[in-house]
């Protein structure tokens, strides 16, 4: 359903990938590597419409996403190196606002995701009082409230112990089993050797 096609991509003179061609499928899980700066974080950005490539394409259902960027948006769901969580509003209140820019409003839903991520009684605290991984723990609670098939997701472990590495890894596997399809980077160890995993090498090898 993802299509990325002869890609190309040029900073200060420097090529960070070309004719960069792969795709994701329906139960994908895919991660893509490489050393700092090989283009991983400009990669994710191109292919969720946040950047652009000198050449080629990403195409969502076989239909360029430039030509289609609101259908393609209301199966994306990225999430970068920003939380894009609101300092003064508590962790329940960034979910609920969550939701509700998606036209629903489920409060059950939102304190399962909240104890999922081990934030089970910090839900009533502002973020702006909460630390940086518990931050990046309200963020990552949308992956339990998101119905979107596509999730392109820059380091979502930075500042997750490994109990929420566990975590995550087990969301992933449950969202790719039901048809979704998981595009990351990440510089800790997830998925050793498991035979969902499909790798993307950017950079030296």
């Amino acid at each position: 359903m993802l299509e990325v096609k002869q890609l190309c991509c040029v900073r200060d003179d420097r090529v960070l990938f070309d004719a960069l061609t792969f795709s994701l499928s329906p139960g994908d899980l895919v991660q893509v590597e490489g050393p700092n700066g090989a283009g991983k974080t400009t990669l994710l950005r191109i292919i969720a419409g946040l950047g652009l490539a000198d050449s080629g394409e990403v195409c969502w259902q076989q239909q360029a996403i430039t030509q289609q960027r609101d259908a393609f948006y209301r199966d994306l769901l990225f999430l970068g190196h920003t939380t894009g969580v609101k300092r003064e509003l508590t962790a329940f209140e960034n979910l609920a606002y969550y939701l509700q820019m998606h036209g629903r409003c489920d409060h059950d839903a939102i304190w399962q995701a909240l104890a999922k991520v081990g934030l089970a009684g910090r839900e009533d605290i502002p973020a702006g009082q909460l630390s940086a991984g518990q931050n990046r723990r309200v963020a990552l609670a949308r992956l339990w409230l998101s119905d979107r098939r596509l999730w392109i997701l820059d380091e979502p472990l930075t500042a997750i112990d490994k109990q929420g590495i566990k975590v995550l890894e087990a969301v992933f596997k449950r969202h790719v089993q039901q048809g979704g399809m998981v595009l990351f980077t990440t510089h800790q160890d997830m998925f050793v050797d498991h035979p969902l995993l499909r790798r993307i090498q950017l950079g030296a090898q």
